[in-house]
């Protein structure tokens, strides 16, 4: 018999924590580490790799999301098992580059470590979570069983272990099993996108790591944080206090709903940046020549494009806009991708160049219709 939801410690709205903040930097290492996997693996099997790492990845970094929403870290005992789920997170980063080159069974008991340590803490707010667990610990068998095997079955079992994850909470019907709160929970995803452009950044300045600091590798690295900027400013500026303030103003039960779809929108979102990183280190090291690879030109500009629709997908889940805008120039990012066979920079000043673009576009349709600017108004 399902236990209904309780509700989190006190409703009043607290603010992320500085352990989680170090929390997320600890995730974020991971993130990191696919990005240096995809850089030394630009092709489909190595795009494959790494949607399958980070699904089941993302699923407990939520997991941890949604622990921390109901069960603030202010005691010791708290902080001490959060550190604990830090290392399984700090050895998923380590053996990500090799999960499926030798460390999966590394990575898959790092992942059951994660699992039992989430279910642990979250037993003290919400036994809820045991319909849950299950589900989790199969995932992360599935991991390791992926990591002693060879050929096809490896990515058949990281498949069965990401299909667990994703359909398990339709399958149960999670969202009267678990109440949160709605400020929290899209602070913490703002700001670990925030964490994921600083890391994108680190990953211009390794590209140009190891190369004599001329002019045209200044002028490619700086053209690399003009496209991030340009990223953050499609994220932050205004449209994540609509996002706090349609989930502030939704029902318990109907933030529940939202935050699972919430959270499945940023998937493409993170996946973009990772993307878009690797691509912006082949940038750099191409400096002002062609780039040398059709994928390198294709994580450029399918990361940005992959970002985009990220981003309008939490949109519409959120029913804020604008969206029709954003896909449309997802489209034209990637018209943009034979630039770079012609001059690895060109591509990027042609990406940042839409972006900009859709920003100016949709600030003067905003000025022309103030109603806009609120969460409640539905956009077409």
């Amino acid at each position: 018999m399902k236990t209904p939801a309780p509700r989190p410690e006190t409703d009043v709205e607290h603010r992320v924590t500085t352990l989680e903040l170090f929390f997320d930097l600890v995730f974020v290492f991971a993130i990191t580490q696919l990005t240096d996997l995809l850089k030394h693996e630009l092709s489909s099997e190595g795009l494959l790799q790494v949607l399958l790492v980070f699904g089941v990845l993302w699923w407990m970094y939520s997991g941890y999301t949604w622990l921390t929403n109901t069960l603030a870290p202010d005691s010791s005992i708290r902080r001490l098992l959060l550190m604990l789920g830090m290392s399984g997170f700090l050895v998923l980063g380590l053996a990500t580059p090799g999960a499926f080159t030798g460390d999966g069974v590394i990575w898959g008991v790092g992942y059951l470590l994660v699992v039992l340590v989430h279910a642990g803490l979250y037993l003290q707010v919400n036994p809820n979570i045991l319909r849950i667990v299950p589900s989790n610990i199969l995932a992360a068998l599935s991991v390791i069983g992926a990591g002693a095997a060879d050929g096809p079955v490896v990515y058949v079992l990281w498949a069965l272990a990401l299909a667990i994850l994703v359909l398990t909470p339709f399958v149960l019907r999670v969202e009267s099993s678990f109440v949160l709160r709605g400020a929290h929970f899209v602070e913490r995803h703002g700001l670990l996108v925030l964490i994921t452009f600083g890391e994108s950044v680190v990953a211009i300045g390794f590209g140009a790591a190891g190369s004599e600091l001329t002019v045209p590798i200044v002028g490619a690295a700086v053209l690399g944080l003009f496209l991030v900027c340009a990223m953050w400013w499609t994220y932050f500026v205004g449209d994540d206090e609509l996002a706090e303030e349609r989930m502030v103003a939704a029902d318990d039960e109907r933030r529940t709903q939202l935050a699972l779809y919430y959270g499945y929108a940023h998937i493409p979102i993170f996946v973009g940046v990772i993307a878009t990183a690797a691509g912006l280190k082949k940038v750099i090291e191409a400096a002002w020549e062609p780039l040398q690879s059709v994928p390198a030109a294709v994580a450029l500009a399918g990361g940005v494009a992959l970002y985009l629709v990220g981003d309008v997908c939490f949109r519409r889940v959120l029913g804020i806009g604008p969206y029709r805008l954003r896909l449309s120039a997802a489209l034209l990012v990637l018209a943009t991708i034979p630039l770079g066979r012609w001059v690895a920079e060109a591509e990027v000043i042609a990406v940042t160049t839409i972006l900009a673009g859709m920003l100016v576009v949709e600030h003067h349709e905003r000025a022309a219709d103030p109603t806009s600017g609120s969460a409640t108004h539905r956009v077409k």
